[in-house]
């Protein structure tokens, strides 16, 4: 059985990247905001979170496990990092990278713009679709996802585990 901070680790590992994408999820199939791209690029490593977690609930030699967690927090902090820059987007800090944000979108040709918009809804990169205390959901993603990665990597690192 792992130390008790490993464990506690583990737990958040695996708990943190499932309540964020619960909640995304939920937003998107029960609130109708549908995600952007650089939405869908914070939601890839959350899964990848939940998988590698949930495989250091399956390992057997104690050994394994921390390799896991810390592979894991790793990937919520990979998503936390992606919410930083969407967020800079979204409060027009600094430019996008996709055609979903205005600047990058300028070069495109009607024609583009009107494939874009038949494919789905259009959502924009460098605008929130929702906020509370003026905070977006990759701002949440962000401090939430690094909280969470920082209190894996303490806890599974700390001495005297």
């Amino acid at each position: 059985m792992p130390a008790d901070g490993l464990a506690r680790a583990r737990w958040i590992a695996l708990l943190v990247p499932l309540g964020l994408m619960a909640g995304a999820l939920g937003s998107q199939y029960i609130g109708g905001l549908y995600p952007c791209e650089m939405c869908h690029w914070q939601r890839w490593p959350h899964y990848a979170a939940i998988v590698v977690a949930a495989a250091s609930f399956a390992v057997k030699p104690r050994h394994a496990v921390l390799p896991l967690v810390l592979l894991a927090g790793a990937l919520v902090a990979v998503s936390g990092a992606i919410g930083v820059f969407h967020a800079g987007v979204e409060y027009h800090w600094w430019q996008g990278i996709t055609p979903c944000t205005a600047a990058a979108g300028k070069g495109q040709s009607g024609m583009d713009l009107i494939n874009a918009i038949s494919r789905g809804p259009l959502v924009r990169c460098d605008a929130p679709q929702w906020t509370l205390w003026g905070i977006s959901l990759a701002g949440f993603n962000a401090m939430i996802s690094l909280a969470g990665a920082a209190a894996v990597f303490v806890l599974a690192l700390r001495k005297g585990r």
